[in-house]
C-alpha cells in the first residue's frame, strides 16, 4: 500500500467515525514561543487541550508536518545513520477534546491497524505505563490483547510530554514485532529493547495533566486524547521494508541522489549514511523554506542552516563539488506536491535560497576542512582526542561550520569538541561587540560612531548574492545620531542585522530597498549603505510597532528593484567592454550609476559619438544578451585577476582577494555588485542619451529589461498615432513632417503679413465709433479676436490711428469676456486705463487692473458687453468732471 493511500485511509477512517479532518498546521509553531518546530500532532491543539481555547468540534484527525531538529527532541544527529530517524515527518494522529478517552483511542486504533490495514494481531504488541492498570484492561477486554503481550514501562518509554511544560500524559504504545533477523540477537532481547525488532509503530497519549515550570502536575479540566504514528514507518511496515528509506516516501528521493552522484545506494555502509541523510534534509529544507524559515545564525534559521550544510557536507564525501540540493528540492516536490501544494507555490523560493546557501558554504567548506584535517593531524601526533575551543570557534565564525557539524565531521577519527572552550569563545565574542555600542548615545557623530563600533569588533554579513530573504539579529540601533535600545513606531532610524542581503551602496550600484520584519514591528527600508567596512547600515522608517536590540528579524529586499539593478549593471559591464572596442582601447570607466530604473557610465573619451556608432553599440549588445552567456563570478586574489585581463574601476579600493564578474568573451571586471546569471536576464538593453558632462568625459545612459521595453512600447505608440493622424505609413512619417514643417513656416510667414493689412482694416473701420467727450476722442467697440494678446495689437494700432485718446474693446472668448482699455500717454495724468477697467469689469462678472496706459480684465458674462462699451462712454465722462 503506498504512503498517499495510507494517509488518505487514515484520515477518512476516523471521518467516517465522527472525527473532523483538520488540515496540517505549520512547522512554526504560532503563538508557542516554548516551541522551537511543530513536534507532533497535538501541537496546533495546545489551546484546546488546557481549555484556552475552543473548536467547534470535539473530535479531529490530522495528518501533520512534523519537525525534529532543535530543543529537547532532537534528531538530526541520528539522521541518515539509523532506519528510524528523522528531522522532517509527516504523523498521523486522532485526537478527542474532553469526549472519548482511554477506551475510544484503543478501540480504535486496534481496529484501524487490523482491519483497515490489516496487520496480523498475533505480530502486535502493547505497551502501557508501569502504573496505569485502567489501559492494561481495556487493552485485554475490548482488543483482546492477552496480558502476556502487555508489557508495562517506566516515565522514560511511556509518559509523553511535548515539552518541558505543557499538557502531558501516560502513554500506550503499539509495536509490530519485524522478527528476529531485525534484532540485535541477544537473548533478552524483547519489547524495550533499542533494536528495531519491536518497532513502535503507534503512540496513545492520554492527556490527563498539564505540567509547569517546576514540574507540578495538575489535572487538565477535561481529559483528552492525542495519538501520533509516524507515516514513514506505518508505510515501511505496510510495503514490507525494514527501513523508513526503503519506502516510497524516500525512494524516488534515494534514486535521484544516486543519478546526481553515480553511488549506488546499498553498496557501501559510510556512502549510504550520507544518502539517506541527503534525502532526509531536503525533505526538511523544502519544507522549512515553505513555512518561512530561512538560514540564518539564530533560531529557526540556524537549525536549517545546520540542516542545510550537513547535507552539502555529505554531498561533498559522495563527490559533489557544485550546488545539488536544491536539486533534490525539485523532486521532493515531485514526490509530495500533491499532498501538499503549498510546496509546490514556494518551488522558486527554494530553489534560490537553497542554492544560494550551497554556494556560500561551498565558497569556504574546502579550507574548512583543511584547516580540520591540519588540526586532526597535530593532535594525533600529541596523541590528543579534543578538538580546542578556539579551532572549533575559528571554524564557526569564519569558515561556517556549525559546531555539531564539526562534531560529525570528527566523529569517525573518535575525536571530540572542547564545548565549554567553544561556548567561551562565543560568550567573549558577544561581549565585545555589546561593549563596543552600549552607552555611546549622543557621545559622537553618526559616522564616528560606526568608526567606534567597527573597531570593536562590530560586523554584519552580507549574503544577498545568493539569498533574497535573511533571518537574523538585530545588533545595533541608532537614532538621531545615537545609538539606542529600543525604536518605537514612527522613528526613522539606521539599524545594523547580523547578516543581511541588502546591498550596500558601493561602486555606483545604489542601495537596496525593502522591509525588515519581525515580531511586532515592521521597517520600511529606504536605502543601504556602508559607511565604514564590515558595517552594512539600513536606513529606515518604523511603520508599525517597536524593535529592538537582539530581536530577531526576517529582512527581504525589494525583488522587482534588485532584478532590475542586476540588468542595469550586468549591461553596464557589457556597454564598456563594447565602448573600448569601439571607441577605442583608451576608454575607461569614469563613475556610473547603476539603478532599478537605468544606467549612467561616464567615461573617458574626447568627441562625442556619432548615432552611427552608438546604434552598433546598441546592436552588439542585444547580440551578447540574444547568445544567453553564463555570467560567471570568481573570488580571488587581485593579482590573479589583473593576470586573467580583469579591468580595476574608477575610484574604487581593492583587497587582496576580490570579485571577479566575467561575462565570457565578452568582459571581465573587478565587481562586487550584484548581476544577472546570464546575459539573457538583461532581456534588451536600449541607449536613450549620450553627451558630455566634464573636458574629456562623456555620458551614456540606457535602459534595460521592462524600462526597455516600455520605452519602446511607449515610442511605438507614438509613432502610430502620428502615422495615423497624418494618414502616412510609419515608414513616412519623418518625411511627412518635415514636409509639413516647411509647409507651416510658409503659413506662417504668410498669416503675419495677412494679420497685419486685416488689422489695419479693421482697425480703420472701428474708428467709426470714436465719440467726443470734454474734447477726448473715446473709441469702444467689441471686436473678433482669438486672445488676449490679438486685444493689445488691436489697441495698439487703434491708439496709433487716433493720436490722442481712450479706447476700450471687448471680446468674448468661449464663456468668457475679456475687456481692455487703453490710453494714449498724453492723457494718462488726467485718465487711468486701470481706473476705467475696475469700474467696467463687474458689468461682465469680473475684476481687472493695470496701469494708467492699459490695463485688461475678464469676465464670466460675455452678454453683458455691450452694457460694458455703453457703459465706457459715461466712465470717461465721469473721470473727466473729476
Amino acid at each position: 500500500m503506498k504512503s498517499g493511500e495510507i494517509r488518505k485511509r487514515f484520515l477518512e477512517y476516523f471521518q467516517r467515525n465522527g472525527h473532523t479532518i483538520v488540515p496540517s498546521s505549520g512547522l512554526v509553531p504560532k503563538g508557542d514561543p516554548t516551541l522551537l518546530f511543530t513536534n507532533a500532532g497535538m501541537v496546533q491543539f495546545k489551546g484546546v487541550f488546557l481549555d484556552e481555547e475552543s473548536r467547534d468540534y470535539k473530535r479531529a484527525t490530522t495528518c501533520q508536518k512534523c519537525m525534529r531538529a532543535g530543543g529537547k527532541h532532537n534528531d538530526l544527529e541520528n539522521v541518515g545513520r539509523t532506519a528510524r530517524h528523522h528531522t522532517f515527518f509527516e504523523m498521523l494522529g486522532n485526537f478527542s477534546f474532553g469526549d472519548y478517552f482511554k477506551e475510544g483511542a484503543i478501540e480504535f486504533a486496534w481496529e484501524f491497524l487490523t482491519k483497515e490495514m490489516k496487520l496480523p494481531k498475533d505480530r502486535l504488541w502493547v505497551t502501557v505505563f508501569e502504573t496505569d492498570d485502567e489501559a492494561a484492561r481495556i487493552w485485554q477486554k475490548k482488543a483482546g490483547v492477552s496480558a502476556d503481550r502487555i508489557v508495562r514501562l517506566g516515565a522514560k518509554d511511556n509518559f509523553w510530554s511535548m515539552g518541558d511544560t505543557g499538557p502531558c500524559g501516560p502513554c500506550s504504545e503499539i509495536l509490530i514485532d519485524q522478527g528476529a533477523e531485525v534484532g540485535c540477537g541477544r537473548p533478552e532481547c524483547a519489547v524495550g529493547c533499542d533494536c528495531d525488532r519491536f518497532l513502535e509503530i503507534w503512540n496513545l497519549v492520554f492527556m490527563q495533566y498539564n505540567r509547569s515550570a517546576d514540574g507540578t502536575l495538575a489535572p487538565l479540566p477535561k481529559p483528552s486524547i492525542d495519538t501520533g504514528m509516524g507515516l514513514e514507518r506505518l508505510s515501511a511496515v505496510m510495503q514490507g521494508k525494514k527501513t523508513n528509506y526503503d519506502s516510497d516516501l524516500f525512494q524516488p528521493l534515494i534514486h535521484y541522489i544516486e543519478e546526481l552522484t553515480s553511488v549506488g545506494y546499498g553498496t557501501n555502509a559510510d556512502n549510504d549514511v550520507s544518502i539517506r541523510a541527503i534525502a532526509d534534509h531536503a525533505r526538511a529544507i523544502t519544507f522549512l523554506m515553505t513555512d518561512g524559515v530561512l538560514p540564518s545564525n539564530e533560531g529557526r534559521g540556524y537549525v536549517l542552516r545546520r540542516i542545510l550544510r550537513r547535507a552539502a557536507r555529505h554531498g561533498r564525501f559522495l563527490g559533489l563539488k557544485e550546488p545539488f540540493l536544491y536539486k533534490v528540492n525539485e523532486k521532493v516536490i515531485e514526490v509530495m506536491g500533491g499532498a501538499y501544494p503549498e510546496i509546490t507555490r514556494a518551488k522558486d523560493l527554494i530553489s534560490r535560497a537553497t542554492k544560494g546557501e550551497e554556494e556560500r558554504f561551498f565558497e569556504t567548506l574546502e579550507r574548512g576542512l583543511s584547516l580540520l584535517d591540519e588540526e586532526i593531524r597535530i593532535l594525533k601526533e600529541k596523541k590528543a582526542t579534543v578538538i580546542p575551543g578556539d579551532v572549533a570557534f575559528k571554524l564557526y565564525d569564519t569558515f561556517g561550520f556549525p559546531v555539531d557539524l564539526t562534531a560529525d565531521i570528527i566523529r569517525k577519527e573518535n575525536f571530540s569538541i572542547d564545548e565549554e572552550g567553544f561556548n567561551r569563545y562565543m560568550d567573549e565574542q558577544k561581549k565585545k561587540a555589546r561593549a563596543a555600542w552600549k552607552g555611546m548615545e549622543g557621545k559622537a557623530s553618526t559616522q564616528e560612531l560606526y568608526k567606534n563600533l567597527s573597531a570593536a569588533g562590530l560586523k554584519s554579513e552580507f549574503l544577498g548574492y545568493h539569498m533574497e530573504a535573511v533571518s537574523s539579529k538585530v545588533l545595533c540601533i541608532i537614532k538621531d545620531g545615537g545609538s539606542v535600545d529600543t525604536a518605537f513606531n514612527g522613528d526613522t532610524i539606521e539599524i545594523i542585522t547580523e547578516e543581511t542581503p541588502f546591498y550596500a551602496e558601493s561602486g555606483g550600484q545604489v542601495g537596496d530597498t525593502g522591509v525588515i520584519v519581525g515580531k511586532g514591528f515592521n521597517i520600511e527600508v529606504t536605502d543601504t549603505k556602508k559607511p565604514v567596512n564590515n558595517l552594512i547600515v539600513h536606513y529606515g522608517k518604523v511603520v508599525e510597532g517597536s524593535v529592538s536590540v537582539d530581536d530577531t528579524a526576517e529582512l527581504v529586499f525589494d525583488i522587482d528593484k534588485r532584478n532590475a539593478t542586476r540588468r542595469n549593471h550586468t549591461a553596464t559591464h557589457i556597454l564598456h567592454a563594447l565602448l573600448r572596442k569601439t571607441a577605442g582601447e583608451h576608454v575607461r570607466q569614469a563613475g556610473s550609476l547603476v539603478a532599478p530604473k537605468g544606467l549612467r557610465f561616464d567615461f573617458n573619451h574626447f568627441e562625442p559619438l556619432s548615432e552611427e556608432t552608438l546604434k552598433e553599440i546598441e546592436t552588439e549588445a542585444n547580440k551578447i544578451i540574444l547568445k544567453n552567456i553564463e555570467v560567471k563570478t570568481d573570488v580571488l586574489s587581485y593579482k590573479e585577476a589583473i593576470e586573467r585581463g580583469a579591468l580595476a574601476f574608477f575610484g574604487e579600493k581593492y583587497g587582496e582577494t576580490v570579485r571577479m564578474v566575467q561575462v565570457e568573451g565578452v568582459s571581465a571586471e573587478l565587481c562586487g555588485g550584484t548581476h544577472t546569471g546570464r546575459t539573457g536576464d538583461i532581456g534588451l538593453v536600449k541607449i536613450t542619451s549620450e553627451g558630455s558632462v566634464a573636458s574629456g568625459v562623456r555620458r551614456i545612459e540606457a535602459v534595460t529589461g521592462e524600462s526597455a521595453l516600455e520605452l519602446i512600447s511607449e515610442n511605438e505608440r507614438s509613432l502610430k498615432e502620428s502615422a495615423q493622424l497624418l494618414k502616412v505609413p510609419k515608414t513616412d512619417v519623418p518625411d511627412k513632417i518635415k514636409k509639413l514643417m516647411e509647409a507651416q513656416k510658409e503659413l506662417e510667414r504668410e498669416i503675419e503679413r495677412l494679420k497685419g493689412k486685416d488689422k489695419a482694416g479693421a482697425a480703420d473701420k472701428l474708428l467709426s465709433f470714436v465719440r467726443k467727450i470734454k474734447d477726448v476722442s473715446v473709441l469702444a467697440a467689441k471686436v473678433d479676436i482669438n486672445d488676449a494678446k490679438e486685444l493689445r495689437e488691436m489697441a495698439d494700432a487703434l491708439r496709433v490711428k487716433l493720436g490722442s485718446g481712450v479706447v476700450f474693446l471687448a471680446a468674448q472668448q468661449d464663456t468668457k469676456a475679456l475687456l481692455l482699455a487703453a490710453v494714449t500717454r498724453d492723457l494718462t495724468n488726467k485718465y487711468s486705463a486701470g481706473e476705467i477697467i475696475k469700474k467696467l469689469a463687474p458689468v461682465v462678472g469680473g475684476k481687472g487692473g493695470g496701469k494708467e496706459d492699459m490695463a485688461q480684465a475678464g469676465g464670466t458674462n460675455p452678454e453683458k458687453i455691450g452694457e460694458a462699451i455703453e457703459l465706457a462712454y459715461k466712465t470717461v465722462e465721469e473721470i473727466g468732471l473729476q
